[in-house]
């Protein structure tokens, strides 16, 4: 199979430029060491290594020393206290482009170590696969959404491979699985090994079945309003446990909130995040989704398919040549919108519909916003599962999820 152009690459490049360190960070075979391996260097290192790894934490400073320059060292999770030998390494000579680093975890999971490298590191977040990458296409989505929709209105897009899509997800050794009983064995060892790894690296994960359960329950609840208590009583969880368990999910990319837009001019806004699964692969198989026509007759389609463009819009974000806010919008009169992408002072309203049809109602809580804030309102979009993109009023347009891809 082809390598993927991720789109993140150029990005990637210009960090090197002007940082001693680069970081890449993303959940467990993300794709990461692959990206890291086409940005022609050399000397590679991997911290799964038991004996690098020993000689890492035996002597760190001779370790970092020794080692050829440029240099990728793979799975630096493994012993984030390697980043404070790096640190006083480069602040001898500081030279940009040496270190190129690569983690399944964020380093707000290890946040007092990763404040030792302010200034000296560059931070990309890689996600699994965008449909726009899976379909070796560089356009990004989100500058698609804040420029000119006009010259895509009335084209007619196939949406008959939108349902598989949504259920393989981005991870990229999916893209080489055919059979559904393999990707089935696929996902379930992801989890396994992303529990057994990951998770019990950054937690001292005492009961590990309520660690499961809490994050069977997250992830179910994709698309849906944070409830702390909820969750925490349904897990049988205390307080510091839930925090640190959630946490553990949202260091290693399997969870993200989305928090609400607010305005001080809006009134009566709802303040809790939402939680979104970062892949629908792995949602949809702890759902026990598997075909379309599972997904069809699902009652969890609709957050689903939201859940779908969520990640999207997460993926494309982090290469955006304008990157967005992206928050969601309720109130406590039930009015509610997916999605707001926010570009300075303008907004863009995003509502997600996985029917095959779209009309005009399916707008009704965007025209509301755009009469509560006027000069900001840009545009209101509906994705949809038809195959049309329509333009349904001045600034209103029902466009294909598949052009997604």
């Amino acid at each position: 199979m082809r390598y993927l152009q991720r789109n993140i690459t150029e990005d990637l490049n210009e960090y090197r430029k002007y940082f001693p360190v680069l970081l890449i960070s993303g959940a467990r075979q993300v794709g990461k060491s692959t990206l890291a391996l086409h940005l022609n260097i050399e000397n590679y290192i991997t911290l799964d290594d038991i004996n690098i790894y020993a000689m890492a934490k035996n002597d760190p400073k001779g370790f970092i020393e020794k080692l050829e320059k440029p240099v990728i060292i793979d799975e630096a999770q493994r012993f984030p206290q390697l980043m404070i030998t790096i640190k006083e390494y480069i602040d001898k000579e500081r030279i940009n482009g040496q270190f190129v680093l690569t983690g399944s975890a964020s380093l707000q999971g290890f946040k007092d170590i990763s404040d030792s490298l302010a200034g000296r590191i560059g931070i990309v977040e890689l996600y699994p696969l965008s449909l726009k990458e899976k379909y070796g296409k560089s356009e990004n989505i989100v500058d698609i959404l804040r420029g000119d929709l006009e010259p895509f209105v009335l084209k007619k897009y196939d949406s008959s491979l939108i349902n598989e899509q949504i259920i393989d997800g981005g991870y990229p050794e999916i893209l080489k699985i055919e059979s559904q009983k393999a990707k089935y064995l696929w996902f379930s060892s992801y989890i396994r090994t992303y529990i057994e790894s990951d998770a019990r690296e950054l937690a001292n994960i005492r009961n590990i079945d309520k660690f499961i359960k809490l994050y069977r329950l997250c992830m179910i609840r994709s698309g849906n309003i944070f409830k702390k208590s909820e969750l925490q009583k349904e897990a049988g969880l205390d307080n510091k446990t839930f925090e640190s368990y959630f946490a553990v999910m949202e260091h290693t990319y399997q969870i993200q909130k989305l928090q609400p837009f607010f305005r001080n001019q809006l009134k009566r806004l709802i303040k809790s995040p939402k939680i979104y699964a970062t892949d629908t692969g792995v949602l949809n198989h702890l759902l026990q989704i598997n075909s379309k026509e599972e997904l069809e007759l699902s009652h969890y389609k609709g957050d689903i398919v939201e859940t779908f463009v969520f990640d999207e819009l997460l993926k494309a974000n982090t290469s955006a040549l304008n990157k967005a806010g992206v928050f969601y919008y309720g109130t406590s009169d039930r009015k509610e919108i997916d999605f707001i992408l926010e570009f300075g002072e303008k907004v863009v309203a995003i509502e997600v519909k996985a029917s095959k049809t779209v009309s005009k109602d399916m707008f009704k809580h965007i025209y509301s916003l755009q009469k509560e804030m006027p000069k900001q309102f840009d545009k209101g979009v509906v994705f949809y599962g038809g195959d049309d993109f329509l333009k349904l009023d001045e600034n209103m347009f029902a466009v294909p999820l598949c052009f997604l891809g």
